[in-house]
């Protein structure tokens, strides 16, 4: 229970914190793209506490032994690009730089009863289901620190 209230909290952090960054608003996502054109950084700046946000907990994952719900830590041990990789980075930014949507603010913007994210979460589901039956099986993420324990 404590895992999955932890996971709810966290979720409902972040899609506050893509509301309230508007980053949701797939004109704002185009607007960053858009380099050319009226060039909107503010999406530069929320990719910077992304990243550093992230870079706190891979440094964290170094000293600790275990995350606080876990028993180990889940980070992929393969540093290799495969097709299965760059396809789907493809289809990603293809798919961003197309609509203005990526999974995180599409599934944010839901709560709002407008149908542009209802299709596009639709459509991401239904290309899950096809990669899960179509492609082959993955190296599964292992901790680097699980030989140490």
């Amino acid at each position: 229970m404590r895992i999955a209230l932890s996971a709810l909290a966290a979720g409902l952090l972040f899609g506050a914190g893509l509301a309230l960054s508007d980053m949701i608003n797939p004109a704002r996502v185009l607007a960053f793209l858009d380099v050319a054109g009226q060039w909107d950084p503010t999406l530069a700046f929320v990719m910077f506490g992304a990243v550093l946000a992230s870079a706190i907990g891979y440094f964290a994952s170094r000293r600790l032994r275990a995350p606080l719900l876990e028993k180990r830590f889940f980070i992929p041990e393969t540093r290799q690009l495969d097709g299965q990789l760059i396809g789907g980075a493809t289809l990603f930014g293809i798919g961003w730089g197309l609509v203005g949507f990526c999974p995180g603010p599409a599934i944010a913007g839901l709560v709002f009863g407008l149908w542009q994210p209802w299709l596009f979460v639709g459509a991401m589901a239904v290309g899950m289901l096809l990669q899960r039956r179509l492609a082959a099986p993955r190296t599964p993420m292992a901790s680097p620190l699980a030989a140490d324990a």
